[in-house]
């Protein structure tokens, strides 16, 4: 699958959001406002029942939240870049700079697995997240996960 299909431009931001509700809630946000069918709300919420079944915070400064929703049908990402780290029950205890959401119709598991996989493995490449994190705007870092 290519990445640009299910993440638009507009669902990749720079921010300071502070915490891990915050970045939780930016996500929400972006993806919402990008899919008129889901509400920042239904998001976060499932996004939150995801992180409260253990941290998706998968250690060297990256996190894949993710959510199963049946208001959509077909999935939806959402990459953020931390300008400041921020703390999020990683499994290796380190703050967390990059973000890279999921959001996938509640029938689509085995999609839901593949493109989680394919997303670890791809920000698992040293020189991708080294890109990442010296990007300097949305175009940069849409430009860097998508290339």
């Amino acid at each position: 699958m290519e990445l640009s299909t299910i993440l638009a431009p507009e669902c990749t931001s720079c921010a300071t959001p502070g915490s891990k509700k915050k970045v939780l809630e930016l996500i929400s946000d972006l993806a919402a406002a990008q899919n008129p069918s889901l509400s920042s709300q239904e998001i976060f919420e499932s996004l939150l029942a995801r992180e409260k079944m253990g941290s998706t915070g998968i250690g060297n400064g990256i996190a894949i939240p993710h959510g199963r929703l049946g208001t959509i049908d077909k999935p939806v990402a959402v990459l953020i870049k931390c300008e400041e780290a921020i703390g999020y029950d990683a499994i290796d205890k380190q703050p967390v700079d990059i973000l890279f959401a999921l959001l996938v119709p509640s029938d689509q598991c085995q999609q839901h697995l593949s493109t989680l996989a394919a997303m670890a493995e791809k920000l698992n490449d040293k020189q991708i997240l080294k890109q990442l994190r010296k990007s300097h705007d949305e175009k940069e870092l849409y430009q860097v996960i998508t290339g």
